[in-house]
């Protein structure tokens, strides 16, 4: 039947490495659901990738990535204690923006009834669709970001996490050029959970957030 294949959520987290399990923790913590599933980029089939001839300029010394498996095995654990649905053998391949949907419309089978809440993104997936009203993307190049938010109507400049944020689309462990530390991405992931803690339970936050990073460079 069509409706099993949709399921709705408040949060997916697309990236089930250290950055997505670090902001799944922080959503457990404040109260939000969410879903972690696998990153959803793949390189374009008739564009070959000749990175034997670049040198990477995010390699982490011994100790850096010491201390990234430590965090990683400690998110493994608190995740597989406190339940969290970590789905890391499912992809995202399409993430589509509702918001501007119609009543009565069809998303993958399931229908909107007049008055219903709309959710704002819907992730597809080889098993199904899972809707949501926020997005976590923690594994995307920086190339496939530019032309996403170009599509959906997002300039790059100083305003483009909030220019994200407004659409509930947030980022963590995504740099510029190099990969983020370790102590970073926890940052960012607190930062996030953060945000969307506040537009899910609003009364529960106390103080204004006013934490942010920069995501991608304004073009100069």
């Amino acid at each position: 039947m069509p409706a099993a294949r949709t399921e709705r959520t408040t949060a997916v987290v697309i990236g089930a490495g250290m950055p997505g399990l670090a902001v799944a923790s922080e959503l457990s913590r404040y109260g939000v659901d969410a879903i972690v599933v696998d990153g959803m980029y793949v390189p374009a089939p008739l564009q070959p990738l000749n990175t034997g001839l670049l040198q990477r300029c995010d390699a982490a010394d011994a100790a850096c990535l010491q201390e990234r498996s430590e965090i990683l095995r400690h998110l493994r654990n608190y995740a597989a204690s406190h339940g969290l649905d970590v789905r890391s053998t499912t992809r995202a391949v399409r993430l589509d923006r509702l918001d501007e949907a119609a009543e009565g419309s069809v998303v993958s089978g399931t229908v909107h009834s007049p008055g219903a809440a709309l959710c704002q993104w819907a992730v597809h997936t080889p098993n199904g669709v899972l809707l949501a009203d926020h997005i976590v993307l923690t594994r995307c190049g920086q190339s496939q970001l530019r032309k996403m938010l170009a599509e959906l109507g997002i300039a790059i400049g100083q305003n483009l996490v909030a220019a994200m944020r407004a659409i509930g689309m947030y980022l963590v462990g995504v740099g510029e050029l190099a990969t983020p530390t370790p102590k970073e991405v926890l940052r960012q992931a607190k930062v996030v959970g953060q945000a969307i803690s506040a537009k899910v339970h609003p009364e529960s936050v106390h103080g204004a957030l006013t934490g942010t990073f920069a995501a991608i460079p304004a073009p100069a």
